[in-house]
């Protein structure tokens, strides 16, 4: 049930004809309260798109009613006409549902220079159809009308102690810090304020979705939105919402790295005893971005060289003579040497981890990753094609 789950809340998934394929591409999710309080947080790429420009005002006085969002255009790069869509939209949304405009936020998703006429008349007539389709059980369909180049939708639940966080997802590619090529909604009907929703969201976003960096590309039009209904009439401690909402977005990460256009491999890569959870950040980070070592791990081959290699381009303290590396838990380079045998290393199965021992303090932190395979070649060629 995804963002149904928690109560408080229902959601409509329906087809627009923004989709080829002539599947769900509008989704709405209505709160019904008694509580609207909310948080957003969006993409730090400076090229942004309608929505989140719109979205951004939205969100300043932390009350949210509803989220509609749309794939099969991004709506971004599409001038004053695309800005006034995204405005049109909320409108629509707004008259439908008895609530001010300005309490609406939208979110778009798919290729850029996409948001003309034909756009408009679809977006706006999917909002018309979803309104009257409302209901608690629509968390499923939503995620469905979120999807463009996933295989498949993304859901998440975690249950409280008499209240509950439920999350849904889109994004297979662009999966970079600064969020990722997603669009990402959770509800709860957890009874909190739009500051502590905030601080969670803010908190949890920081240890998974910026975590993600499937191919270090960074998207125009990425969004995560945290809404309350507060109809449990509970009040966790913000400890305890901020864990579950946590685990709600890791969970959603996942599935998001697992779905990642064409990728063989998912690939985590914990950097341990650095001086700073920064420095260890960065130093997985870099490693992530480095191609010749995500087609190394395509090629299930254990070249542990190249994460050396990318190691030493970072700002990291630690000593480039003396560092440690292993590959799903072989240790194939000590001292910055050769140790185990990288052919002991079976890199056939899907799941691959890298540990890199900095041996410079006590933090840690891990990035996730992906190969570089033919087939995300062929697709991103393709994209808009």
């Amino acid at each position: 049930m995804s963002v149904t789950n928690a109560a408080g809340f229902v959601a409509a998934g329906v087809v627009a004809g923004l989709k080829s394929t002539g599947k769900n591409d509008v989704a709405l999710v209505q709160n019904l309260g008694p509580n609207k309080a909310a948080a957003v947080v969006f993409t730090s790429n400076r090229a942004k798109a309608n929505p989140i420009i719109w979205s951004q005002q939205v969100i300043g006085d932390g009350i949210v009613e509803a989220v509609v969002l749309n794939s099969g255009g991004a709506n971004c790069y599409t001038g004053a006409f695309g800005f006034q869509t995204t405005h049109a939209t909320a409108e629509a949304v707004a008259e439908g549902l008895g609530v001010s405009a300005g309490d609406v936020l939208v979110c778009s998703t798919g290729l850029i220079g996409v948001g003309g006429q034909d756009f408009r008349d679809k977006v706006i007539g999917g909002v018309a159809t979803a309104i009257p389709a409302l209901n608690d059980d629509g968390g499923h369909d939503a995620a469905l009308a979120i999807m463009t180049t996933d295989s498949k939708p993304k859901e998440s639940v975690v249950q409280g102690a008499g209240w509950s966080v439920g999350g849904m997802a889109k994004g297979a590619g662009m999966l970079a810090p600064g969020l990722a090529t997603m669009l990402v909604v959770i509800t709860t009907d957890a009874q909190l304020g739009s500051a502590d929703l905030d601080a969670a969201l803010r908190s949890a976003t920081r240890v998974t979705f910026d975590r993600l960096d499937s191919d270090g590309c960074m998207s125009t039009n990425d969004q995560v939105s945290l809404l309350s209904s507060g109809a449990s009439g509970v009040s966790p401690s913000l400890e305890v919402f901020t864990a579950a909402v946590t685990a709600v977005c890791a969970d959603l990460a996942a599935q998001l790295q697992a779905d990642a256009e064409g990728a063989s491999h998912n690939i985590s890569i914990e950097t341990i005893n650095a001086v700073s959870e920064d420095d260890a950040v960065e130093v997985g980070r870099s490693v992530a971005r480095n191609n010749l070592f995500k087609a190394a791990v395509f090629g299930n081959d254990p070249n542990w060289g190249r994460v050396l290699a990318s190691i030493g381009t970072t700002d990291a303290a630690f000593d480039p003579a003396d560092l440690d590396v292993a590959m799903n838990g072989v240790w194939v380079c000590r001292n910055s040497t050769p140790a185990a045998d990288p052919a002991t290393v079976d890199l056939k199965p899907r799941e691959v981890s890298v540990t890199i021992d900095l041996k410079s303090g006590a933090d840690r932190a891990t990035v996730w990753t992906n190969d570089l395979t033919h087939a995300y070649v062929h697709e991103n060629s393709a994209y808009s094609s």
